[in-house]
């Protein structure tokens, strides 16, 4: 692990030296790819630094303990180097961790209600606006790409698209199961209903990403329909993609121009099938393949929201919060730090 550790910080020193040579400007391009590299590497380079200063003050706290005098200081200054040490080899060894070459694309995400009727629609505007915020409270930007609502201001399915860094890498674990367990605003008897709501998230693919045979996909254009002024129903702008080898149908009409919703349909078809082909790999390799990335089966229950109780419980990793009010107002990232560690355990656990 030394040698490569030095082998990475001679190329941040590497990369440091071109980016401060004048030539180097000249070609836009090269600069931002020199620039996203050495943002990737900073905090490895960092973290081996640190733990290069920890061990040397361990050797100078060793030598010190042979003197009577400096005896409880060298004590002290020893038991800090060697806990610096120990978090720092823990750190360098997740930060050496394979990454998952998706980390660093958008999220799109669909929601559908499930079981429960209109109580399912209604939770799943609620875990639309709990993302929302936690988009927001990141500095993400939500753009939907389709929706369809109840009469009561629920959500049937929507689908929308989350851009912004570290999208993927703090959303990729919300696949599944979602179910809630509270008294329905209709309900007279005060009754605790459960509903479940289905959540899918998947990569942001280009269309370059994925090969779609254009002659493949059938366009189909419509009036959009819901909120948005006069420019509503005047124009057949919506855009309806259908993927005839495997029946998969996407849809777009939140742009104004057709372009632009076939663009967005497009990318979301590129998605849908790269996940598909996912999960079809995930099937063949089986059990294992599946604990290294992590499951993100659509039909495994993976959290309880309990409000009578305030409860939310995600199955995955055991955790128990009693402050649902927060989390659906988009504080998640302590349920999204508790899934991110236990998945760095898990491969080191296996090796990498």
């Amino acid at each position: 692990m030394t040698d490569n550790l030095k082998n990475i910080e001679l190329r941040y020193q590497e990369l440091e030296a071109r980016l401060a040579a004048n030539e180097t400007y000249s070609d836009p391009e090269l600069v931002s790819r020199l620039n996203r590299e050495q943002k990737e590497l900073e905090p490895l380079v960092t973290a081996y630094r640190s733990l290069r200063r920890a061990q040397s003050d361990l050797a100078g706290a060793e030598e010190l303990l042979s003197d009577p005098e400096m005896r409880e200081l060298a004590q002290q200054e020893l038991s800090q180097a060697k806990e610096d040490i120990e978090r720092l080899e823990h750190e360098i060894k997740v930060l050496l961790l394979p990454r998952d070459p998706n980390d660093g694309k958008n999220v799109i995400m669909e929601i559908r209600a499930g079981v429960g009727g209109e109580e399912s629609a209604l939770f799943a505007h609620s875990l639309t606006r709990m993302y929302a915020m936690y988009a927001e409270k990141r500095g993400w930007r939500v753009e939907t790409n389709s929706a369809s609502e109840t009469e009561l201001g629920g959500v049937k399915e929507i689908s929308f698209t989350i851009e912004g860094d570290g999208a993927w890498s703090r959303l990729k674990f919300e696949s599944g199961v979602h179910r809630v367990q509270r008294v329905p605003e209709t309900e007279s008897g005060g009754r605790v209903h459960t509903s479940t709501v289905t959540v899918a998230v998947l990569p942001e693919m280009e269309t370059v990403d994925v090969e779609i045979n254009p002659a493949d996909v059938e366009m189909q254009v419509f009036r959009s329909s819901g909120a948005g002024g006069q420019h509503i129903n005047k124009t057949s702008s919506a855009v309806r993609l259908i993927h005839k080898p495997t029946g998969t149908v996407v849809e777009c009409q939140q742009e104004r121009s057709q372009f632009q919703n076939r663009e967005k349909a497009m990318r979301l078809l590129a998605s849908i099938l790269y996940d598909r082909e996912q999960e079809r790999i995930e099937s063949e390799y089986g059990e294992n393949r599946r604990s290294q990335v992590g499951s993100g089966m659509r039909n495994e229950r993976i959290r309880t929201y309990n409000f009578p109780q305030g409860r939310l419980t995600d199955h995955r990793v055991g955790l128990t919060l009693y402050k649902l009010d927060g989390v659906m107002d988009g504080e998640l990232d302590e349920v999204i730090d508790a899934l991110v560690a236990d998945h760095q355990a898990r491969l080191l656990a296996q090796g990498g």
